[in-house]
């Protein structure tokens, strides 16, 4: 078994490497249990009355929950299953965090929480999701490097 941090590397690596995530221009600070993933809003973002596009909400958020649960996977990709989401304020400029933790795991599924906030730390949204390991191993393949 690897050192946790290099796990943690290996997986913002993969996260990084992702052609969705390097066309939004997020980034990822992973730990145990947890993830933060940051997001530059940039116009070219926006939805048509000038905000940031809810999908890009979704990344972030997802990608927070997510990122969570696999850093206590060591072997296996994880999917979501299913992640609710509530976009409760609008951003258009600076840069959103979304902080994701683990609440909850057995032995065939994980419970994550995310919350995202602005450039001034007010909550703009929040989501939590269903997760549970997949077959598809973390290779070099999937970025996972």
């Amino acid at each position: 078994m690897m050192a946790n941090t290099e796990h943690y590397r290996k997986l913002e690596n993969m996260m990084h490497s992702a052609p969705f995530v390097k066309l939004a221009g997020a980034k990822a600070r992973i730990g145990d249990g947890e993830a933060t993933i940051y997001l530059p809003v940039r116009e070219d973002l926006h939805h048509a009355a000038g905000a940031l596009h809810g999908a890009l909400y979704f990344l972030a958020l997802d990608n927070a929950a997510f990122f969570a649960v696999n850093s206590l996977v060591e072997d296996v990709f994880v999917l979501t299953t299913s992640f609710t989401t509530y976009l409760t304020r609008p951003v258009s400029e600076g840069v959103v965090k979304a902080v994701g933790k683990v609440v909850h795991q057995n032995k065939s599924q994980f419970i994550a929480e995310s919350v995202l906030y602005d450039s001034n730390d007010n909550e703009i949204a929040r989501a939590n999701g269903v997760f549970v390991r997949s077959k598809i191993p973390l290779t070099e393949k999937i970025g996972y490097a």
